[in-house]
């Protein structure tokens, strides 16, 4: 029998703070003896050292990663009657934001080797209607970009990246955020990059796209009362800006520790009767997610959480089977390996501050129950 062993969360924020603890506090004080809270220098600072970590021309700060969805779509005027093609396995918000914009969103498979937009099956979906594909760089494994991006440029349609999991990953030696026409990034407190609360950022190229993006965010202006559009209340909040300005510098030091970790995971967990995530040779998985595939998934989680490990699910349901989207015409089968996913996918611990110890015991652990 295993050893007992101590408490491993999900997600240990505590351990980035007080890797940063003086230079955060330092920025958070500025700020507030400052009293910019709303956009201001910081935010100005961070968008500029985000887009020039990305590798865009601009970026703009936004009040989270729906909201920088939201003013994406609206800055390429998506609106009612339009069409937008979206991945079965996502979060939520990547179809939301497109209905809430007025259009509808048309759902596609997801690849089985990498769990991204199937780009096979996207070119069959376009209709006069189709406005943008959205490709989801899901767990932090980039989508195809370079098929997305001709299939869109051959039928003069938009790519939003959502990049909600892969902040510094890459692609072909470019990093999402810099693939499409524009894209949008979370900075939820358990992103690969967090803020202390809710935050996001777009980040394009485009010029034009980049304007409207600075007054879509902000009730549609730039300058006080010059309201040009229809707008959002978008705007990133100062003390994000500084926080995430700090944690800027130790992204690609934590990214490189979530590796570490998944690595652990693959020696110790491969040629075992699970399906174990796929990092394609011209990428760089950035592990948002470890997600592994498993029969009885439900049996094995609740055994896992008994044995004070707290593993997790992304997602339990595709988009296509939630309430929230069940007046779209979808069925149960229509997309068979998001539904596969859904029933099967285990996310596993790999955070910055893991111990290999620990990563090590999980995987004992997940053996043993996985074998009894």
């Amino acid at each position: 029998m295993l050893e007992n062993h101590p408490f491993i969360p999900f997600v240990d924020l505590k351990i980035q703070y007080f890797q940063l603890k003086n230079e955060i506090d330092a920025a958070i004080a500025e700020v507030i003896e400052n009293s910019q809270f709303i956009l201001g220098p910081q935010v100005e600072y961070f968008e500029q050292k985000f887009a020039e970590y990305i590798g865009t021309k601009y970026a703009v700060g936004t009040s989270s990663g729906t909201s920088a969805l939201q003013v994406s779509l609206l800055a390429l005027g998506v609106g009612s009657g339009d069409e937008v093609i979206v991945p079965a396995m996502t979060f939520q918000a990547t179809a939301e934001v497109v209905v809430q914009a007025g259009a509808k969103p048309v759902f596609v498979d997801v690849d089985p080797v990498t769990y991204t937009m199937d780009v096979n099956q996207v070119e069959n979906l376009i209709t006069p209607k189709t406005r943008v594909i959205l490709p989801v760089h899901l767990y932090g494994h980039p989508a195809e970009a370079d098929a997305l991006c001709e299939i869109a440029a051959k039928n003069g349609i938009a790519v939003v990246e959502d990049c909600a999991h892969s902040h510094g990953a890459e692609y072909k030696s470019r990093k999402t955020g810099a693939l499409g026409d524009i894209a949008a990034f979370s900075f939820y407190p358990g992103k690969n990059l967090g803020a202390f609360g809710e935050a996001g950022i777009v980040t394009t190229d485009d010029p034009v796209l980049y304007d409207k993006c600075l007054h879509l965010r902000n009730h549609g202006a730039r300058q006080k009362f010059d309201h040009r559009y229809i707008g959002l209340n978008a705007r990133m909040q100062g003390i994000q800006a500084a926080v995430l300005k700090v944690k800027l510098s130790k992204l690609e030091e934590w990214n490189s520790a979530r590796r570490e970790i998944a690595a652990v995971y693959i020696k110790m967990l491969a040629g075992q009767n699970l399906t174990l995530p796929v990092e394609k040779s011209y990428v760089k998985h950035v592990y948002h997610v470890y997600a592994v595939l498993l029969k009885n998934r439900d049996q094995i989680f609740r055994k896992m959480l008994d044995h004070k490990i707290m593993v997790n699910l992304h997602y339990p349901s595709p988009l296509h089977l939630l309430p929230s989207f069940s007046g779209f015409g979808y069925k149960k089968g229509d997309f068979p390996f998001s539904e596969k996913i859904a029933l099967e996918e285990l996310s596993l611990p790999c955070y910055p501050g893991m111990a290999v110890s620990s990563a090590e015991y999980l995987a004992e652990t997940l053996l043993e129950i996985c074998n009894n």
